[in-house]
């Protein structure tokens, strides 16, 4: 292969990895994992979550012994209720990645009611527009055009740092 090729190759890879690098993982709760807070001292993961800016295609990666714990996705009653009989979505495997498809507040408890009791739960926030309650066709058409001119836009990104990488590789620029 020659040099020119390897150049070109090289940057479809750097390309590849921007186009899809969007959204960032974080561990909840850090090295502690999901878990209950022992320690009278230690933050919980209100304090954690609040720490951190979240966004729409970021995700949560929720580390706990499975034969111990789970996460519970919920509304906000049954966050302020500790209801573990009420969720959205159940996940139990121990290594539980959850994607934040949308902006506005998720509600996370633990699937055991009395590690709930003991601060095991959670508020995260997503960062992003804000729509009403009341929201018409209008507005929810117009959040699908963001997302589409943001991919748009992206893509634009990713051809002109791919012509660049080119013009690089076969003129030596």
């Amino acid at each position: 292969m020659e040099n020119k090729e390897k150049k070109l190759l090289w940057w479809l890879f750097v390309c590849l990895l921007f186009l899809l690098g969007e959204g960032r993982e974080f561990r909840v709760g850090g090295s502690m994992g999901w878990t209950v807070p022992n320690d009278l001292n230690s933050i919980t993961y209100n304090q954690w979550a609040e720490s951190h800016r979240f966004h729409y295609g970021d995700s949560l990666l929720f580390v706990y012994p499975p034969e111990k714990d789970s996460v519970l996705k919920v509304n906000k009653e049954s966050y302020n209720s500790c209801n573990t009989a009420s969720y959205i979505k159940k996940y139990s495997d121990g290594n539980t990645v959850i994607l934040l498809d949308r902006s506005g507040p998720f509600y996370f408890i633990s699937g055991v009611q009395e590690n709930c009791l003991k601060n095991e739960s959670m508020i995260v926030v997503v960062m992003g527009e804000r729509s009403s309650s009341n929201s018409s066709p209008s507005s929810s058409h117009a959040s699908s055009l963001i997302r589409v001119s943001g991919f748009m836009a992206k893509f634009g990104a990713f051809l002109a740092a791919m012509l660049l990488g080119y013009a690089v590789s076969v003129y030596s620029i």
